[in-house]
Formats: structure tokens, sequence, C-alpha cells
């Protein structure tokens, strides 16, 4: 199963870190350029189909990469790019990204919806895994700073049981959602980023 050779990978580069693996933070900052045109030179991206990666939790980011760099994700522009990452620039971006401050994507919100879409992330319980805050921990990505787009396409994805992850966890919690659930809980998302997150 593919998830187990992604755990394989991953823990055998956890074993094969080293204190002296930490790159100086200009040098990365240099290297992370390259991600300014989709995802914003501080990680808070503008684009509405591109992820904001500021306040990502480290290890998330670090296991997109690796699904991007396994070909288990697919994108035109993150899968070559990730291709000729090394673990240690993988393991470097992921942490640059990730002392970034996230800020709210921002965009029309529809209150109602949004209102609506809060009952429905308490309903499925995501404040369990993405926290209460939505912040994300651990593998978990921070939910708040996603455009509207992003989440819809997503969480579709994770529904038809399309999208890549390291657990499946998404696509079985993604399983009772409807259209409309999805529709809803990408404007509370949104909503609730807008709320708890500054410009």
């Amino acid at each position: 199963m593919w998830s187990v050779a992604i755990l394989a990978v991953v823990l055998t580069s956890l074993g094969l870190a080293s204190a002296s693996r930490a790159a100086e933070p200009a040098a990365v900052a240099k290297k992370a350029e390259t991600c300014v045109p989709c995802h914003g030179p501080d990680g808070n991206s503008t684009n509405p189909l591109a992820p904001s990666l500021a306040g990502q939790p480290p290890l998330h980011t670090y296991y997109q990469l690796i699904l991007f760099k396994l070909g288990r994700r697919q994108d035109p522009q993150m899968s070559p790019f990730a291709a000729i990452m090394s673990d240690d620039d993988m393991r470097d971006f992921a942490d640059h990204f990730a002392a970034k401050p996230p800020k709210a994507f921002g965009g029309a919100v529809d209150p109602v919806k949004a209102e609506a879409g809060a009952k429905v992330s308490a309903a499925h319980h995501c404040g369990s895994c993405h926290t209460p805050t939505l912040g994300g921990q651990n593998h978990v990505p921070r939910l708040t700073g996603l455009s509207y787009e992003y989440l819809v396409k997503h969480l579709t994805a994770f529904k038809a049981q399309k999208r890549a992850e390291t657990d499946m966890h998404m696509t079985m919690a993604a399983q009772p959602l409807t259209e409309d659930d999805i529709e809803k809980l990408a404007h509370f998302l949104v909503d609730f980023g807008a709320r708890s997150l500054s410009r």
C-alpha cells in the first residue's frame, strides 16, 4: 500500500537527519523565492487555487512535498519542483514557512452559509484533528488562511477519493459530506480565518 511506502521514506529520512542538516536562514529564504509566484512572498498566498504555507505545521508541508516527490499528488507546477528537491530542502522549506505569521485570505463570505458551516464543522468534529483554532498540528494542516476555492476543491477531491494523503483520515471524514455541506464548511472556514487572523 502506497501509504506504507511513504511512511518508510519518512521514517528513514528522520533516522538519517542530523544536527548538521540545519541550513542558514538567509540561504533557505533565497531558495524559497521560487515559491513566491504561487504561495506569496511570506507564504500567504493571493492565488485562490494555491494554498498559503505560512503557519502550516512543518510536518504537514514536509509530508505534502514527499507526496508530490513520490508522484502520489500531481500538479503541473509542484510535481517537477518537488521531484528535484532533496530531503533537506523539503525540511528547510517546511520550517521556513511554518515560522511565517499566517494571514486571512479574504474574499466574500455568505454569513448564513458560514453560520451553517460552523454547525457542519461541529457535527463532523473538524476541531478534533485540526485543533479548536483550526490551526493544525503535526501532519494535520492549518485550515485558516486558505481560500474558499481551494477548500472546496480539496474537500471535494477527498470525498471523491482522488486526493492523496498519508493516512486516509480526511478521505474517510469527507465521505458523509454533501456538496452543500462542503460549500457551507468552506464559507465557515474563510469567515473563521478572517476573524481569527489579522492582515
